[in-house]
């Protein structure tokens, strides 16, 4: 009988420790409760990692459109105070004219310009 428990105890020490560490219920319970919170919860550490890219991405729009704003509010407000620049804006995107002028348009053939080169 004395041999056959010797033949069971584990003769290594690392087969000890996890014995004695990793196969207590409290140890597992960790374990499982961190893999559930890393993998599998609603606000586990994925989405959030996600989420935050998520936020970036969207903290870069708003710089962008911020710039843009004030490069537009800028534009804006150098057009309705200078009369040139209102008269320049109107002639070069609403083809307006004086009186007595006349607008040419010119348009480019773009099928003529591919055989040429």
């Amino acid at each position: 009988m004395k041999t056959l428990i010797k033949e069971i105890k584990p003769k290594s020490p690392a087969l000890r420790w996890f014995r004695k560490y990793m196969l207590n219920k409290y140890a597992i319970t960790i374990a499982l409760f961190l893999c559930w919170m890393v993998f599998f919860d609603s606000t586990s550490f994925l989405v959030i990692n996600e989420m935050n890219g998520e936020i970036r991405k969207y903290e870069k729009q708003l710089a962008y459109y911020k710039d843009e704003y004030k490069k537009n509010d800028d534009f804006y407000k150098k057009l309705m105070n200078d009369k040139q620049e209102k008269e320049k804006f109107a002639r070069e995107n609403y083809f307006m004219k004086k009186p007595n002028e006349e607008i040419f348009i010119l348009v480019v053939d773009s099928t003529n310009v591919n055989k040429t080169q």
